[in-house]
């Protein structure tokens, strides 16, 4: 289990209320009654979770374990999310009838994985014939952010999907695409099932001219040209303190604060390219990250003026 993984995990199990921290391990089923009677469940929560963590190690959990056990939290505190409800309906004389479930889950998730190279997807069955799909979204040079995912509850043979709110712009067609192509009794892409989500047309309107603008603004900031390769920027910071009278302790340090952060990626400039167009930032992008090319420089050091 690498560190990334490790640490989503550890995250899934420290934000579970302790009074529900039984109930939600046996529901996740990973780790067996035996492996939950050696824990100490009455210790701190930082300490359950090492605990707990060591013995998902020992089990090789993998990121769709890991999901899993996010799934499972989102069920029992879906309450405290934005659902949005979308109504899918067939076209003249066609026929909707989605199921067989396991063709279902495979479709959908072969259809995400072809329009985006980094994404996972998770499914999870509940009752009254509802799946629970968790998907995390990556961008082409970005391993899928398992901390921000998408989830969509569908309920078999009904037109009706609920999705989290999420503030990515682009998944709302991609997903309405993604139902639209899965039929359980034709290959994928043959044939669509004539389904469409029934939207406001001024919101398709508005995605299509904010899209329009990010792809304009992205374009006359980095060009068409392909950018240098560059595998990381780091930025040292050097402030005073800045407060109201009784600024304390802080307001009276003659040394500025200093911070040092560092950007990395095997491709670093076209990873800040396609942040805005994936909808992971605003466009137009900080003039500190747009300015890497024009200055040749990949250190900087910011100080008041």
């Amino acid at each position: 289990m690498d560190e990334t993984l490790a640490e989503f995990i550890r995250r899934t199990i420290l934000k579970i209320p302790m009074s529900e921290m039984m109930t939600i391990l046996k529901a996740w089923d990973f780790l067996s009654e035996n492996q939950l009677q050696t824990i100490n469940f009455r210790q701190r929560k930082e300490s359950l979770a090492r605990d707990l963590l060591l013995l998902c190690q020992e089990k090789c959990a993998s990121i769709n374990d890991a999901a899993l056990l996010d799934i499972i939290y989102t069920q029992v505190h879906r309450h405290q999310k934005i659902w949005d409800v979308f109504q899918m309906t067939k076209g003249p004389g066609e026929d909707v009838d989605l199921f067989d479930m396991e063709e279902f889950k495979r479709s959908f998730k072969k259809i995400l994985q072809r329009a985006l190279k980094n994404v996972t997807v998770s499914f999870r069955d509940a009752e009254e014939n509802a799946v629970w799909i968790r998907i995390a979204w990556g961008t082409q040079y970005a391993r899928p952010n398992q901390y921000r995912p998408t989830f969509v509850v569908y309920y078999s043979q009904t037109p009706y999907a609920f999705t989290s709110s999420n503030r990515l712009k682009n998944i709302i067609p991609l997903l309405g695409q993604t139902f639209e192509n899965y039929n359980s009794t034709a290959p994928l892409q043959e044939r669509s099932l004539g389904l469409n989500i029934n939207m406001d047309s001024r919101i398709i309107h508005e995605n299509t001219v904010e899209k329009e603008r990010v792809q304009r603004v992205t374009q006359e900031t980095f060009g068409d040209c392909p950018l240098p390769q560059l595998e990381f920027a780091q930025y040292k910071l050097e402030t005073k303190f800045k407060g109201g009278i009784n600024g304390g302790i802080l307001a009276e340090r003659e040394e500025p604060l200093r911070c040092l952060i560092k950007f990395s990626s095997p491709h670093l400039l076209e990873a800040l390219k396609s942040l805005a167009p994936a909808g992971i930032a605003d466009a137009p992008l900080s003039p500190l990250l747009t300015c890497i090319p024009n200055k040749a420089m990949n250190y900087f050091k910011i100080r008041d003026k």
